[in-house]
Protein backbone atom coordinates (compact mmCIF):
# COMPACT_ATOMS: atom_id res chain seq x y z
CA UNK A 1 0.00 0.00 0.00
CA UNK A 2 1.14 2.94 -0.79
CA UNK A 3 1.14 6.21 1.55
CA UNK A 4 -0.52 8.99 -0.68
CA UNK A 5 -1.67 9.25 -4.42
CA UNK A 6 -1.19 12.72 -5.54
CA UNK A 7 -3.53 13.85 -8.76
CA UNK A 8 -1.69 16.82 -10.34
CA UNK A 9 1.39 17.27 -10.85
CA UNK A 10 2.07 20.82 -11.21
CA UNK A 11 3.07 22.99 -8.35
CA UNK A 12 0.58 21.78 -5.47
CA UNK A 13 1.32 17.99 -6.71
CA UNK A 14 4.78 18.00 -6.56
CA UNK A 15 6.19 20.42 -4.20
CA UNK A 16 3.73 18.01 -1.61
CA UNK A 17 5.25 15.10 -3.44
CA UNK A 18 8.54 16.16 -2.53
CA UNK A 19 8.18 16.99 0.84
CA UNK A 20 6.37 13.70 1.81
CA UNK A 21 8.65 11.61 -0.16
CA UNK A 22 11.71 13.34 1.79
CA UNK A 23 10.10 12.54 4.91
CA UNK A 24 9.76 9.29 4.16
CA UNK A 25 6.46 8.48 2.50
CA UNK A 26 5.71 6.19 -0.82
CA UNK A 27 4.07 8.71 -3.07
CA UNK A 28 2.08 7.77 -6.36
CA UNK A 29 1.87 11.21 -8.37
CA UNK A 30 -0.51 11.34 -11.46
CA UNK A 31 -1.41 13.77 -13.67
CA UNK A 32 -3.83 13.31 -17.27
CA UNK A 33 -1.39 15.82 -19.30
CA UNK A 34 1.49 14.10 -20.99
CA UNK A 35 4.10 15.92 -18.87
CA UNK A 36 4.95 17.50 -15.57
CA UNK A 37 4.77 20.94 -14.08
CA UNK A 38 1.20 22.12 -14.95
CA UNK A 39 0.82 24.89 -16.30
CA UNK A 40 3.79 26.17 -15.33
CA UNK A 41 5.70 23.39 -18.31
CA UNK A 42 7.86 24.90 -20.71
CA UNK A 43 9.81 22.98 -23.76
CA UNK A 44 11.80 24.03 -26.59
CA UNK A 45 9.77 24.94 -29.81
CA UNK A 46 10.20 23.70 -33.32
CA UNK A 47 12.83 26.52 -33.65
CA UNK A 48 14.90 25.77 -30.67
CA UNK A 49 13.00 28.44 -28.64
CA UNK A 50 12.39 28.00 -24.98
CA UNK A 51 8.15 28.57 -24.64
CA UNK A 52 5.86 28.50 -22.29
CA UNK A 53 2.97 26.15 -23.14
CA UNK A 54 0.28 27.35 -21.44
CA UNK A 55 1.43 31.32 -21.61
CA UNK A 56 3.62 33.38 -19.64
CA UNK A 57 4.99 32.13 -15.40
CA UNK A 58 7.08 34.71 -14.00
CA UNK A 59 7.86 33.75 -10.40
CA UNK A 60 7.67 36.40 -7.67
CA UNK A 61 7.41 36.58 -3.93
CA UNK A 62 7.74 38.41 -1.00
CA UNK A 63 8.67 34.91 0.97
CA UNK A 64 12.46 34.15 2.29
CA UNK A 65 10.94 30.29 2.91
CA UNK A 66 9.19 29.73 -0.66
CA UNK A 67 12.58 31.04 -2.12
CA UNK A 68 14.49 29.15 -0.57
CA UNK A 69 12.54 25.63 -0.92
CA UNK A 70 12.25 26.24 -4.80
CA UNK A 71 16.37 27.24 -4.67
CA UNK A 72 17.16 23.85 -3.63
CA UNK A 73 15.70 22.46 -7.15
CA UNK A 74 16.77 25.31 -9.43
CA UNK A 75 19.49 27.86 -9.60
CA UNK A 76 17.88 31.05 -10.75
CA UNK A 77 18.19 33.92 -13.78
CA UNK A 78 17.23 37.46 -12.27
CA UNK A 79 14.46 38.99 -13.90
CA UNK A 80 12.08 41.81 -13.42
CA UNK A 81 8.70 41.70 -15.49
CA UNK A 82 8.03 44.87 -17.55
CA UNK A 83 4.88 45.23 -19.15
CA UNK A 84 3.67 47.76 -21.88
CA UNK A 85 0.17 48.89 -23.40
CA UNK A 86 -0.93 49.74 -26.08
CA UNK A 87 -3.18 52.61 -25.72
CA UNK A 88 -4.16 55.61 -28.43
CA UNK A 89 -1.39 54.57 -30.57
CA UNK A 90 1.34 54.79 -27.96
CA UNK A 91 3.37 51.77 -25.74
CA UNK A 92 2.86 52.50 -22.55
CA UNK A 93 3.81 51.46 -18.73
CA UNK A 94 1.54 49.39 -16.51
CA UNK A 95 0.32 49.10 -14.21
CA UNK A 96 -0.09 52.99 -14.81
CA UNK A 97 2.25 54.99 -13.17
CA UNK A 98 3.63 58.65 -13.66
CA UNK A 99 5.52 58.04 -16.35
CA UNK A 100 2.22 56.43 -18.21
CA UNK A 101 0.35 59.55 -17.83
CA UNK A 102 3.07 62.12 -18.70
CA UNK A 103 3.37 59.87 -22.09
CA UNK A 104 -0.58 59.71 -22.68
CA UNK A 105 -1.31 63.22 -22.00
CA UNK A 106 2.21 65.24 -22.45
CA UNK A 107 2.46 65.93 -19.13
CA UNK A 108 5.83 66.44 -16.63
CA UNK A 109 4.69 65.41 -13.79
CA UNK A 110 7.26 64.66 -10.72
CA UNK A 111 6.93 62.35 -7.95
CA UNK A 112 5.66 65.22 -5.24
CA UNK A 113 2.79 65.88 -8.39
CA UNK A 114 1.72 62.52 -8.62
CA UNK A 115 -0.70 62.20 -5.94
CA UNK A 116 -1.99 65.39 -6.22
CA UNK A 117 -2.56 64.41 -10.14
CA UNK A 118 -4.00 60.88 -9.39
CA UNK A 119 -6.42 62.44 -6.06
CA UNK A 120 -7.53 65.11 -9.20
CA UNK A 121 -8.72 62.32 -11.29
CA UNK A 122 -10.24 59.74 -8.90
CA UNK A 123 -14.10 59.38 -8.35
CA UNK A 124 -14.15 58.30 -4.40
CA UNK A 125 -18.12 58.60 -4.89
CA UNK A 126 -17.81 55.14 -7.30
CA UNK A 127 -16.25 53.41 -4.85
CA UNK A 128 -17.83 49.84 -4.48
CA UNK A 129 -17.06 46.35 -4.89
CA UNK A 130 -16.96 45.89 -8.45
CA UNK A 131 -13.94 46.09 -10.67
CA UNK A 132 -15.26 49.22 -12.43
CA UNK A 133 -15.90 51.02 -9.05
CA UNK A 134 -12.52 49.32 -8.08
CA UNK A 135 -10.78 51.14 -10.30
CA UNK A 136 -12.68 53.80 -11.17
CA UNK A 137 -12.44 55.67 -7.43
CA UNK A 138 -8.92 55.42 -7.77
CA UNK A 139 -7.78 56.98 -11.71
CA UNK A 140 -11.16 58.10 -12.49
CA UNK A 141 -12.76 57.10 -15.63
CA UNK A 142 -10.69 58.51 -18.79
CA UNK A 143 -7.94 55.84 -17.91
CA UNK A 144 -10.57 53.05 -16.55
CA UNK A 145 -11.91 53.57 -20.04
CA UNK A 146 -8.72 53.27 -21.76
CA UNK A 147 -6.34 50.52 -19.64
CA UNK A 148 -9.32 48.36 -18.12
CA UNK A 149 -12.72 48.48 -19.06
CA UNK A 150 -12.40 46.58 -22.97
CA UNK A 151 -9.75 44.41 -21.31
CA UNK A 152 -11.60 42.91 -18.65
CA UNK A 153 -14.27 42.71 -21.21
CA UNK A 154 -12.32 40.35 -23.56
CA UNK A 155 -10.28 38.47 -20.38
CA UNK A 156 -13.53 37.45 -18.58
CA UNK A 157 -16.30 38.14 -20.90
CA UNK A 158 -18.09 40.20 -18.17
CA UNK A 159 -18.24 43.96 -17.80
CA UNK A 160 -16.15 45.20 -15.15
CA UNK A 161 -19.18 45.86 -13.12
CA UNK A 162 -20.20 42.70 -13.14
CA UNK A 163 -16.71 41.60 -11.63
CA UNK A 164 -15.57 41.87 -7.89
CA UNK A 165 -13.12 44.52 -7.14
CA UNK A 166 -10.27 41.50 -6.54
CA UNK A 167 -9.70 41.55 -10.72
CA UNK A 168 -8.76 45.28 -10.78
CA UNK A 169 -6.95 45.03 -7.05
CA UNK A 170 -3.85 43.00 -9.21
CA UNK A 171 -2.60 45.82 -10.66
CA UNK A 172 -2.89 49.20 -8.87
CA UNK A 173 -1.76 52.46 -10.08
CA UNK A 174 1.41 54.22 -8.47
CA UNK A 175 2.52 57.61 -7.11
CA UNK A 176 5.98 57.09 -8.94
CA UNK A 177 8.13 55.86 -11.70
CA UNK A 178 8.43 52.40 -10.55
CA UNK A 179 7.75 50.26 -13.88
CA UNK A 180 8.24 46.84 -12.76
CA UNK A 181 4.81 44.60 -12.80
CA UNK A 182 5.85 42.96 -9.29
CA UNK A 183 7.23 44.43 -6.40
CA UNK A 184 8.37 41.55 -4.56
CA UNK A 185 11.70 41.30 -2.89
CA UNK A 186 12.69 38.15 -4.59
CA UNK A 187 11.99 37.79 -8.64
CA UNK A 188 13.44 35.74 -10.71
CA UNK A 189 13.25 32.69 -13.58
CA UNK A 190 14.57 29.37 -13.22
CA UNK A 191 17.77 29.25 -14.77
CA UNK A 192 17.57 25.92 -16.91
CA UNK A 193 13.50 26.71 -17.32
CA UNK A 194 10.20 25.10 -15.06
CA UNK A 195 10.47 21.70 -16.62
CA UNK A 196 13.87 21.45 -15.23
CA UNK A 197 13.06 22.60 -11.64
CA UNK A 198 10.17 20.14 -11.50
CA UNK A 199 12.14 17.27 -12.87
CA UNK A 200 14.87 17.88 -10.05
CA UNK A 201 12.01 18.19 -7.38
CA UNK A 202 10.74 14.82 -8.39
CA UNK A 203 13.68 12.77 -8.75
CA UNK A 204 13.40 10.59 -5.57
CA UNK A 205 13.17 6.64 -5.16
CA UNK A 206 10.19 7.42 -2.86
CA UNK A 207 8.06 9.04 -5.75
CA UNK A 208 6.14 7.05 -8.40
CA UNK A 209 5.03 8.88 -11.66
CA UNK A 210 2.59 8.29 -13.63
CA UNK A 211 1.28 10.13 -16.71
CA UNK A 212 -1.88 10.26 -18.95
CA UNK A 213 -3.35 9.00 -16.02
CA UNK A 214 -6.55 9.52 -14.25
CA UNK A 215 -6.20 9.49 -10.73
CA UNK A 216 -9.66 7.33 -10.55
CA UNK A 217 -7.80 4.44 -12.75
CA UNK A 218 -5.15 4.47 -9.96
CA UNK A 219 -7.85 4.23 -7.12
CA UNK A 220 -9.15 1.15 -8.60
CA UNK A 221 -6.07 -0.37 -9.27
CA UNK A 222 -3.65 0.74 -6.82
CA UNK A 223 -4.50 1.29 -2.49
CA UNK A 224 -3.59 4.55 -0.86
CA UNK A 225 -3.56 5.57 2.84
CA UNK A 226 -4.66 8.78 1.84
CA UNK A 227 -5.31 11.42 -1.51
CA UNK A 228 -4.38 14.92 -2.06
CA UNK A 229 -6.07 16.34 -4.92
CA UNK A 230 -5.39 18.95 -6.91
CA UNK A 231 -7.36 19.11 -9.80
CA UNK A 232 -11.08 20.58 -10.18
CA UNK A 233 -13.09 20.43 -6.96
CA UNK A 234 -16.69 20.35 -9.06
CA UNK A 235 -15.12 17.14 -10.82
CA UNK A 236 -13.72 15.36 -7.74
CA UNK A 237 -17.98 15.14 -6.89
CA UNK A 238 -19.12 14.43 -10.37
CA UNK A 239 -20.44 18.47 -10.85
CA UNK A 240 -22.94 17.51 -7.93
CA UNK A 241 -24.22 21.12 -7.88
CA UNK A 242 -23.23 22.12 -11.20
CA UNK A 243 -20.15 23.33 -12.80
CA UNK A 244 -17.99 26.13 -11.52
CA UNK A 245 -17.16 28.82 -13.91
CA UNK A 246 -13.52 29.63 -15.42
CA UNK A 247 -12.68 31.11 -18.17
CA UNK A 248 -9.98 29.81 -20.28
CA UNK A 249 -7.14 31.25 -23.23
CA UNK A 250 -6.23 30.20 -26.72
CA UNK A 251 -3.38 30.11 -27.24
CA UNK A 252 -1.66 31.06 -30.51
CA UNK A 253 2.22 30.71 -31.18
CA UNK A 254 4.16 32.25 -33.86
CA UNK A 255 7.97 31.73 -34.72
CA UNK A 256 9.88 34.85 -36.36
CA UNK A 257 13.64 35.14 -37.84
CA UNK A 258 14.72 37.64 -35.77
CA UNK A 259 16.54 38.36 -32.44
CA UNK A 260 13.17 40.72 -30.76
CA UNK A 261 9.61 41.07 -32.16
CA UNK A 262 8.47 43.93 -29.57
CA UNK A 263 10.12 46.22 -27.34
CA UNK A 264 9.11 44.04 -23.74
CA UNK A 265 7.98 41.22 -22.62
CA UNK A 266 4.44 41.68 -22.49
CA UNK A 267 2.39 44.16 -24.41
CA UNK A 268 -1.21 44.40 -23.63
CA UNK A 269 -4.25 45.42 -25.90
CA UNK A 270 -6.91 45.98 -23.87
CA UNK A 271 -8.70 48.31 -26.70
CA UNK A 272 -7.94 46.52 -30.34
CA UNK A 273 -7.98 43.16 -31.64
CA UNK A 274 -9.33 39.80 -30.34
CA UNK A 275 -6.29 38.92 -28.20
CA UNK A 276 -5.57 40.59 -24.57
CA UNK A 277 -1.58 40.43 -24.88
CA UNK A 278 1.36 39.34 -26.92
CA UNK A 279 4.48 37.87 -25.05
CA UNK A 280 8.00 37.26 -26.44
CA UNK A 281 9.57 34.67 -24.45
CA UNK A 282 13.43 35.56 -24.98
CA UNK A 283 13.01 38.33 -22.35
CA UNK A 284 12.19 35.95 -19.76
CA UNK A 285 14.15 33.64 -20.26
CA UNK A 286 17.32 35.07 -21.14
CA UNK A 287 18.10 32.62 -24.49
CA UNK A 288 20.30 33.52 -26.72
CA UNK A 289 19.08 32.78 -30.19
CA UNK A 290 18.88 34.23 -33.54
CA UNK A 291 14.90 33.35 -34.01
CA UNK A 292 12.38 34.66 -31.19
CA UNK A 293 8.84 33.18 -30.52
CA UNK A 294 5.66 34.83 -29.53
CA UNK A 295 2.25 34.06 -28.17
CA UNK A 296 -0.98 35.63 -28.39
CA UNK A 297 -3.65 34.94 -25.97
CA UNK A 298 -7.39 34.85 -26.68
CA UNK A 299 -9.63 34.65 -23.93
CA UNK A 300 -12.73 32.17 -24.34
CA UNK A 301 -15.38 30.38 -21.80
CA UNK A 302 -14.00 26.61 -23.56
CA UNK A 303 -11.02 24.91 -22.95
CA UNK A 304 -8.89 24.31 -20.11
CA UNK A 305 -9.86 25.66 -16.72
CA UNK A 306 -7.90 28.55 -15.78
CA UNK A 307 -9.18 31.90 -14.04
CA UNK A 308 -12.13 31.39 -11.38
CA UNK A 309 -14.49 33.47 -12.11
CA UNK A 310 -14.86 36.42 -9.86
CA UNK A 311 -18.80 36.90 -8.85
CA UNK A 312 -20.30 36.58 -5.63
CA UNK A 313 -23.08 33.34 -6.94
CA UNK A 314 -19.74 31.36 -8.04
CA UNK A 315 -18.27 31.75 -4.09
CA UNK A 316 -21.95 30.56 -3.12
CA UNK A 317 -21.40 27.57 -5.62
CA UNK A 318 -18.03 26.98 -4.57
CA UNK A 319 -18.86 27.05 -1.07
CA UNK A 320 -20.90 23.86 -1.29
CA UNK A 321 -18.14 22.16 -2.80
CA UNK A 322 -15.98 23.43 0.14
CA UNK A 323 -18.37 22.18 2.30
CA UNK A 324 -18.52 18.31 0.71
CA UNK A 325 -14.31 18.87 0.61
CA UNK A 326 -14.59 19.25 4.33
CA UNK A 327 -16.72 16.01 5.05
CA UNK A 328 -14.43 14.23 2.70
CA UNK A 329 -12.26 11.95 4.87
CA UNK A 330 -8.37 11.25 4.01
CA UNK A 331 -8.45 13.52 0.91
CA UNK A 332 -6.62 17.09 0.97
CA UNK A 333 -8.15 19.27 -1.71
CA UNK A 334 -5.02 22.12 -2.54
CA UNK A 335 -4.09 24.51 -5.09
CA UNK A 336 -6.25 26.73 -7.60
CA UNK A 337 -8.50 24.40 -9.07
CA UNK A 338 -9.08 22.74 -5.82
CA UNK A 339 -9.80 25.79 -4.01
CA UNK A 340 -11.32 27.65 -6.41
CA UNK A 341 -9.27 31.20 -6.44
CA UNK A 342 -6.84 32.30 -8.51
CA UNK A 343 -3.63 32.25 -7.19
CA UNK A 344 0.21 33.10 -7.90
CA UNK A 345 2.61 30.54 -8.27
CA UNK A 346 4.62 31.33 -4.89
CA UNK A 347 0.88 30.82 -3.02
CA UNK A 348 0.54 27.64 -4.26
CA UNK A 349 3.61 26.58 -2.90
CA UNK A 350 2.65 28.46 0.52
CA UNK A 351 -0.07 26.50 0.31
CA UNK A 352 1.13 23.18 -0.22
CA UNK A 353 3.85 23.61 2.30
CA UNK A 354 1.38 24.53 5.14
CA UNK A 355 -0.52 21.08 3.93
CA UNK A 356 2.60 19.18 4.59
CA UNK A 357 2.87 21.11 7.99
CA UNK A 358 -0.09 19.75 8.94
CA UNK A 359 0.05 16.45 7.61
CA UNK A 360 2.86 16.11 9.26
CA UNK A 361 2.19 17.38 12.79
CA UNK A 362 -0.94 15.05 12.51
CA UNK A 363 0.89 12.14 11.83
CA UNK A 364 2.32 12.07 15.54
CA UNK A 365 -1.17 12.60 17.06
CA UNK A 366 -3.23 10.31 14.69
CA UNK A 367 -3.77 6.48 14.18
CA UNK A 368 -3.12 5.69 10.76
CA UNK A 369 -5.63 6.68 8.62
CA UNK A 370 -7.60 3.48 6.64
CA UNK A 371 -8.12 3.06 3.37
CA UNK A 372 -8.87 6.53 1.28
CA UNK A 373 -12.30 6.37 -0.42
Amino acid sequence: MYDYLIAGAGFAGSVLAERLAHAGKHVVLCDKRPHIAGNAYDHFDDAGVLVHKYGPHIFHTSCRRIFDYLSKFTKWRPYEHRVRASVDGKTVPFPINIDTVNQLYGLQLTAEQAPGYFASLADPSAAGRTSESAVVSKVGRDLYEKFFKNYTRKQWGLDPSELDASVAARVPARMNHDDRYFTDEFQAMPLHGYTRMFENMLDHDNITLVLNADYRELLREMRFREIIYTGPVDAFFDYRYGKLPYRSIDFRFETHPRERYQSAAVINYPNEHDYTRITEFKYLTGQMHPHTSIVYEYPTAEGDPYYPVPRPENAELYEKYRELAKATHNVHFVGRLATYRYYNMDQVVGQSLALFDRLTENEESEPPQSQAA
